[in-house]
């Protein structure tokens, strides 16, 4: 499998995992060893929520896919090694969270992912 092939294998999951709440789905695409780092309003771009290695990163998926909310991903993009795209969530009372997700593969797996997200306040 081409790492070409590998990013349309994984956005595909991503996709499914995000718009089904699977966590466990997207658990499975991380590298043992892959970091996560969050911006928002209370973790800043100078002090980003850092969590390291896949054991972090699952129980922060499980958080977040936990929470009742729907999320549609959008403007998908595909590299060799990298992929991209926007999360538009929603919670039942209408409060909406933009997140830009971008993801760095290392044999088809996830090894490093960036997540800036805003908000309604």
């Amino acid at each position: 499998m081409t790492e070409q092939t590998a990013g349309r294998d994984n956005l595909e999951t991503l996709r499914r995992s995000h718009e089904q709440r699977d966590a466990e789905a997207a658990i499975n695409l991380y590298a043992d060893d892959a970091e996560l780092r969050v911006v928002d309003r209370t973790a800043p771009p100078s002090s980003p929520k850092v969590l390291s290695g896949k054991d972090e990163i699952s129980e922060y998926l499980r958080d977040v896919y936990s929470r009742e909310m729907t999320h549609h991903v959008q403007n998908e993009v595909v590299g060799e090694d990298r992929i991209a795209f926007n999360v538009a969530c929603e919670y039942p009372d209408g409060t909406r969270v933009l997140a830009s997700e971008n993801y760095e593969l290392r044999d088809g797996k996830i090894v490093e992912q960036v997540n800036v997200q805003a908000g309604d306040e």
